[in-house]
C-alpha cells in the first residue's frame, strides 16, 4: 500500500485541490511499474510517486490530465504495438509502448474535482437547515457565524465564528449563501464578493434585498459586482418557514449545478510541453526529456537511449518525406 501517496491524495482532497489519482491495476514484466503502485498527477502535470519508466509516465500524465477537464475515469493500457488489438474494447486506452522493454501495464485513473462547497453565513434554522441538506447531497458544507456560539447550531463542527471567507477555499465550486436575518447582511456580503465564489445569494424579502444592493452601491460597488448578488435567493415559495426557505435555496443551487455552473475549475497544466519520438511515437515531456537530437535545424526529443541511437543512426527512416 503506497500510504505516503493515499495521505496526499487525501491532504489535495481536503484543500480543494484537483488532481488524478493513477493506480497500476496490473503489470507483466519486465515492466518497472509494480501491480498496486499508486501515483497522484497534479493539474500542472506533476507526478508525486511512481508508475513506470520513461516510457509510460509521460503518456499517463497526459492521459491523466484529459480526465481531469473530463471528470471521467479512464483504464489505460500500456503494451506493445502488436497486442494492442487483442487488448482494445470499450473502457479501454490502448497506447503503444515500442521501447526496449517488452512489459505492459494497466493502469486506473481516476480524477477528483473539488466537490461542491456551500458556506451558509448566518444564524437561523434556515443556515442549519442548508448545511444538513448539502451535507446529505454530498456537497461540503461550512457555516459562517460572526461571534456566535458553535453549540447554537446542529453541527457545531462546521461552525467557523469569524467573519472571513480567506481561508475556506471559496472557488468556482462554492456557493455562498448569506442569511443573517438582517443583521450583517451587508459586511458578509462585502466578503462574500471579495472571493472567486461561483454564486453569492442573500435570504431576505425583495424590499430588503434592494436596501442592502443600496448600501453596497454606496460603498463603492459597481454594476459587475452588484450582479453577482442573488436576491432573494433561492426560489420563489412566497412565504414559507425557515427550513423550506433552506430547501428553496438548495433546490436552486442543485438545478444551476445540473446546468452547468457550480462546476470546479480543472485547473490547466501550464509549462507542460509535449513532443512526440519519432522512432517510437511515444509522448515525450519535453522539459524532463533527457535524450534530444538537431536534424536540419529541428529539435527532436526522445524517450529512452535506444530511440535516440536509432534516430541518429538513420533519421530519414523515422521522418515523413516532405512534400513534393
Amino acid at each position: 500500500m503506497d500510504a505516503g501517496v493515499l495521505a496526499q491524495a487525501v491532504e489535495l482532497f481536503e484543500a480543494r485541490q484537483p488532481f488524478v489519482l493513477a493506480s497500476v491495476v496490473w503489470r507483466r514484466a519486465p515492466s518497472s511499474g509494480r501491480q498496486g503502485a499508486k501515483a497522484v498527477i497534479l493539474a500542472d502535470g506533476t507526478v508525486r510517486g511512481w508508475l513506470g519508466g520513461a516510457c509510460a509516465e509521460p503518456s499517463v500524465v497526459r492521459h491523466g490530465l484529459e480526465c481531469l477537464e473530463t471528470g471521467e475515469p479512464a483504464l489505460l493500457f500500456l503494451g506493445q504495438p502488436d497486442e494492442l488489438d487483442d487488448r482494445s474494447h470499450e473502457g479501454v486506452r490502448p497506447i503503444a509502448m515500442a521501447c526496449e522493454s517488452e512489459g505492459a501495464m494497466e493502469i486506473y485513473l481516476e480524477p477528483h474535482r473539488p466537490q461542491p462547497q456551500l458556506i451558509a453565513v448566518g444564524r437561523s434554522p434556515a443556515v442549519d437547515a442548508m448545511a444538513s441538506t448539502a451535507a446529505a447531497i454530498g456537497w461540503r458544507p461550512v457555516v459562517v457565524d460572526d461571534g456566535g456560539d458553535p453549540a447554537e447550531h446542529a453541527r457545531p463542527e462546521l461552525v467557523r465564528t469569524k467573519l472571513d471567507l480567506t481561508g475556506l477555499g471559496a472557488d468556482s465550486a462554492t456557493a455562498v449563501v448569506v442569511a443573517t436575518q438582517g443583521h450583517y447582511d451587508d459586511l458578509a456580503l462585502v466578503e462574500a464578493l471579495a472571493t472567486d465564489a461561483g454564486y453569492v445569494g442573500l435570504v431576505a424579502s425583495p424590499r430588503r434585498a434592494a436596501a442592502v444592493l443600496d448600501s453596497l452601491r454606496s460603498q463603492g460597488f459597481g454594476p459587475e459586482d452588484l450582479a453577482r448578488v442573488n436576491a432573494p435567493a433561492g426560489l420563489d415559495l412566497g412565504r414559507v418557514p425557515n427550513a423550506e426557505i433552506a430547501v428553496a435555496v438548495m433546490a436552486d443551487l442543485v438545478a444551476r449545478r445540473a446546468a452547468g455552473e457550480l462546476a470546479a475549475a480543472a485547473g490547466a497544466a501550464a509549462g507542460r510541453v509535449e513532443a512526440v519520438d519519432p522512432v517510437c511515437s511515444m509522448t515525450v515531456l519535453v522539459d524532463d526529456a533527457k535524450y534530444h537530437a538537431v536534424h536540419d535545424g529541428a529539435d527532436y526529443w526522445f524517450c529512452a537511449a535506444g530511440c535516440l541511437r536509432a534516430f541518429t543512426a538513420d533519421p530519414s527512416g523515422y521522418l515523413a518525406p516532405e512534400p513534393g
